[in-house]
């Protein structure tokens, strides 16, 4: 499938897009990058190599849209996954702190969610996206509501995420 251009690549106010930004101040302060992502499928390590020289800070990123590859690649605890789901603020949080330890980066991003059309529940609804960010031993993770289709809810996790890792690097 192919998507347009612009579709995902938003800007700051500056008209930088986010991803420049982000690889642009990741190279800037010598820190690395990582991912580990379940409803992503892999869309914001991509989104970061649209980037000339993002090699530069990423080697490397999980596509753990099973749990056992939440388990294995990243290490996600089975028992938090048991008590809380793999669509969690505590399975985020493991899935950052997991991706950064076995790529050895400094920052990691880690997204799961329900981005539909089905799947949802009254407690856990289509669109309901948990996106960890891991800093130098440090963990923010935001919750997200997004009420579009399955795409625009992956585009529009992809997007929160950059904005969330430059946020969190530039509060460093």
């Amino acid at each position: 499938m192919m998507y347009p251009d612009r579709m995902w690549r938003k800007t700051k106010d500056d008209g930088i897009e986010l991803e420049e930004c982000l690889v642009n101040e990741l190279t800037k302060r010598k820190l690395t990058i990582t991912t580990a992502e379940s409803c992503t499928g892999g869309m914001i390590a991509g989104t970061l190599v649209n980037v000339a020289g993002a090699s530069d800070v990423l080697s490397e990123g999980y596509i753990t849209y099973s749990n056992e590859a939440k388990e294995r690649l990243v290490g996600v605890d089975r028992e938090t996954l048991k008590r809380y789901g793999a669509v969690s603020e505590q399975t985020a949080r493991e899935m950052a702190a997991g991706a950064a330890k076995a790529a050895g980066a400094d920052v990691a991003l880690s997204a799961t969610g329900i981005a539909g059309p089905g799947g949802g529940t009254a407690e856990k609804p289509v669109g309901l996206v948990y996106i960890g960010c891991y800093i130098s031993g440090r963990i923010n993770v935001v919750k997200c509501q997004f009420n579009g289709s399955r795409m625009e809810n992956r585009i529009s996790t992809v997007e929160e995420a950059l904005k969330l890792a430059l946020k969190e690097i530039e509060g460093l």
